[in-house]
């Protein structure tokens, strides 16, 4: 696997963590790293970011406003093989930025790796796809097509 095909990988789960529900995310953590010793680098500490816009999409940048964000990171030793993992979370939930990091750490090391992704990374992207389409059907129910009136356009 290359450098590229690494960051991409860590970048979809990092996205998929970043989506998942609080609930489901926790206990699949819980039960992928029972047993292990994570050792804290930066215990989980909440702070402020600033969220940044631009005009027209594709405009000057300016400031939106700040949010509240949770940052946490732990280092993870199996046989040998020493892996950082780093959470970010929105918010202030502490235990969520903790169980990100855990399963980052986790999710790079070689021996973990496959068996993460499917017992953790899908199941969590299942659920997000489901709740999406929920959402998707919610809103399609409530759609209204207007129709244009060229007819009265030339009157």
């Amino acid at each position: 696997m290359t450098d590229i095909d690494a960051k991409e990988q860590r970048r979809a789960w990092f996205s998929t963590l970043a989506q998942a529900p609080c609930g489901p995310l926790l206990v699949l953590a819980q039960r992928a790293t029972e047993g292990l010793r994570f050792e804290p680098m930066r215990e989980p500490e909440a702070g402020l970011v600033m969220l940044r816009a631009r005009i027209d999409g594709s405009g000057n940048r300016f400031n939106v406003g700040e949010a509240t964000l949770v940052r946490c990171v732990v280092r993870l030793r199996i046989e040998n093989v020493a892996t950082v993992g780093v959470g970010y979370c929105l918010g202030r939930d502490a235990e969520r930025a903790r169980c990100v990091a855990e399963l980052d750490a986790l999710l790079q090391q070689p021996s973990r790796h496959a068996e993460l992704l499917r017992g953790v990374i899908e199941p969590l992207r299942r659920q997000i796809d489901a709740a999406r389409a929920v959402a998707q059907r919610r809103t399609a129910a409530s759609r209204v097509v207007f129709q244009t009136l060229q007819g009265e356009a030339t009157r």
